[in-house]
């Protein structure tokens, strides 16, 4: 459904950001890509959606191509809302509500590239049918919502473009774990039974591997690490990784972990 092959970003026409990342994200399924702060992740998904110009980024090398019902076509270099017309929406981190807007005209806002005003009503349904609380909050200003219900407008809000693959940046960022647990199982749901494919960026590795098929591990604009979900669970360097600590407290890297590893290895 949506694959980059050996993407690189280059920001100011000198900072290397990316460097190389390949991903596949198949028809139907939730794949997520893990990483700490600065590893990459954003900037991937910005690149798929067009949208890195305004922060002076562009792709230099490689490609990033969606399947279509004629083949692949790439869509690196088209425009924003061209993207979004071929079926790919990014739900940015920090939700970007529209504070000054209803709810409900937020997720109006989300329907800006459609016509077809009947089915734009009955996709609002729809959202509200997943997300009742914004049903009962339609006509609350969006920046008078919760965190939890400015998250769910927003991934509404990205439902209302009708989307194929659906980009979600850190969904579950400052929000308490009940409303985490409550936003991944509907984001399943989708996947489920709207059948939307998901690539998801997330630093919470426990929730994201429970609901993905497969994951991708990036550091430093590089992939260092992919494999079938349950399989990157089960692995002791990714525990190590995401729940280990240094004995001054501090979070190891996937690099000095795997270096402490081989080096345990070659004094044994």
């Amino acid at each position: 459904m949506l694959r980059l092959n050996n993407v690189e970003v280059v920001y100011d026409r000198s900072i290397l950001v990316l460097r190389g990342v390949s991903v596949e994200v198949p028809e139907g399924t939730i794949v997520t890509l893990l990483g700490s702060n600065g590893a990459g992740k954003s900037t991937t998904l910005k690149a798929i959606a067009g949208i890195l110009g305004p922060e002076r980024g562009e792709v230099t090398t490689g490609s990033i191509e969606l399947k279509g019902r004629d083949g692949w076509v790439r869509i690196d270099h088209r425009l924003p809302e061209e993207i979004v017309r071929m079926g790919v929406v990014l739900v940015m981190e920090g939700r970007r509500v529209f504070e000054h807007l209803t709810a409900e005209e937020n997720l109006l806002a989300g329907a800006h590239t459609r016509r077809d005003l009947g089915a734009v009503r009955r996709d609002l349904d729809l959202v509200y049918q997943y997300f009742p609380r914004l049903a009962e909050r339609r006509r609350t200003r969006a920046g008078y919502l919760s965190g939890g219900e400015q998250q769910m407008l927003a991934i509404g809000r990205g439902l209302m473009s009708q989307p194929r693959v659906m980009l979600l940046d850190e969904p579950s960022l400052g929000l308490a774990p009940m409303l985490v647990e409550e936003i991944f199982e509907i984001v399943k749901r989708l996947n489920q039974t709207e059948g939307v494919t998901i690539l998801l960026v997330e630093q919470n590795a426990a929730m994201a591997l429970t609901i993905a098929e497969h994951g991708s591990i990036m550091e430093n604009g590089r992939i260092v690490l992919d494999g079938a979900a349950d399989t990157l669970q089960n692995n002791e360097d990714i525990k190590e990784f995401y729940l280990g600590l240094s004995e001054v407290g501090a979070r190891k890297s996937y690099r000095d972990v795997k270096h402490y590893r081989r080096r345990k290895r070659w004094l044994s």
